[in-house]
């Protein structure tokens, strides 16, 4: 009998593929009694079942189009209540300018699909969202990092650092989230995005703006809203030659109306649109036209901004819960800034405080939240980590506060 041949190796990427960090702490979450700041997930309390519904019944009173393949693209009437989004937001935008994507995650893989071969150049700000991190690896790309501080992306380091790489090593790509960014939590200044645009212009690349949590700005001290600067694709419209903006937007309704519908959008030029369509005809053929119908019947429905508002005004209520429960009272060790939105707090730890015997410690004491570790292609600062306020209520953050701080208690040297 003759021998069976070994199998074909797995692809150089997928060999020892390292899964999301994030999705890892899952086991985890089964635990009795753990509350988790872990996963960046939306407060199931402020999904809005009785519009969802209401949409969800007019989708499906349209008939078999509900339940047939749509275009690519999107289907036209999200694509136009999204371009009405992107305008209200101070861009512009027709809906031949978006590309409807299953989440903003997909329009990121798609662009580094189309842009980015083994060995090309992609800036990220760090520290930085984890699955930016593993789509760039899978990619086989070059990651170079740049250092943020409480004002966003710092653009005097980017400068430095691009003035610095060698011709053959001029990156293809940056990717930012300069509205309360995952996981800093920093809204990036009006300056440093006029900065920004100017050397991507200058350096000749792109610019992958991604805005999940861009409407979930929180009031300021007075009670006044945050005011918000130019998104980064705006200000391209103002600086670059027309036709030439070299900012890619990305944004979602996940964060907002619910993840479940895994509705995402690229605003991009055409020559991008086009070849991320191509792409995304191998990948799922089209955005599911079901969840599509839902979405664009509720976007068109009127609720969307009270919606939004009502998530301001909780998350605002639950960041200050743990913002202020870490910051008051004995010192526990772990110190955090106050975001002005999104649904994340970054925290720096004392250096007498063991990291891996703190989130040890964490975990016995019931709450989990994510070692910084996660955020960083390389030389990560350990003694930092991400903590999301969104999901759990106000009496279960200040427990988990209080369990922290007797975790770090226990973890002092």
């Amino acid at each position: 009998m003759n021998q069976a041949a070994s199998l074909a190796p797995f692809a150089a990427p997928f060999a020892e593929p390292a899964g999301s960090p994030i999705r890892e702490l899952f086991p985890y979450l089964s635990r009795p009694g753990m509350i988790s700041l872990a996963g960046g997930y939306p407060s199931p309390s402020l999904f809005d079942g009785e519009g969802l519904a209401q949409a969800a019944q007019q989708a499906l009173a349209q008939g078999a189009s509900a339940l047939q393949y749509g275009a690519t693209e999107g289907l036209a009437e999200l694509r136009e209540a999204l371009a009405q989004q992107a305008r209200e937001r101070g861009m512009q935008a027709a809906s031949g300018d978006i590309l409807v994507t299953t989440g903003s995650q997909q329009a990121f893989d798609l662009l580094v699909r189309v842009l980015v071969e083994p060995g090309d150049t992609v800036l990220v700000e760090v520290p930085a969202y984890p699955a930016t991190l593993q789509a760039l690896r899978l990619a086989q790309a070059h990651i170079v990092p740049v250092p943020m501080d409480e004002h966003g992306l710092q653009t005097g380091a980017l400068a430095d650092l691009l003035a610095e790489l060698p011709a053959d090593q001029r990156p293809k790509l940056l990717y930012t989230v300069p509205n309360f960014s995952n996981p800093r939590g920093t809204l990036l200044a009006a300056e440093r995005r006029q900065a920004l645009v100017r050397l991507a212009l200058q350096y000749g690349f792109r610019v992958v703006e991604d805005d999940p949590y861009g409407e979930l700005r929180f009031d300021d001290a007075s009670g006044v809203p945050q005011a918000m600067p130019p998104t980064v694709r705006a200000v391209g419209e103002q600086l670059a030659p027309a036709g030439s903006n070299p900012v890619v937007y990305l944004s979602s309704l996940s964060k907002t109306v619910a993840p479940a519908l895994r509705v995402g959008w690229m605003l991009a030029d055409a020559a991008l649109l086009r070849r991320c369509t191509v792409a995304k005809q191998t990948a799922d053929l089209c955005t599911s036209p079901l969840t599509q119908m839902v979405a664009a019947c509720y976007l068109n429905s009127g609720r969307y901004p009270a919606t939004v508002q009502r998530a301001r005004q909780e998350y605002q209520r639950r960041m200050l819960a743990l913002v202020q429960g870490l910051s008051t009272g004995a010192d526990s060790g772990i110190r955090c800034a106050r975001p002005a939105g999104g649904m994340f707090v970054w925290a720096e730890l004392d250096r007498r405080i063991d990291p891996q015997k703190l989130f040890d410690a964490a975990v016995v004491q019931g709450v989990i939240y994510v070692p910084g570790k996660a955020f960083y292609p390389a030389d990560p600062d350990l003694h930092t980590l991400r903590m999301s306020f969104a999901a759990p209520e106000v009496p279960q953050i200040e427990q988990a506060v209080q369990r922290l701080r007797t975790a770090a208690q226990q973890a002092a040297g």
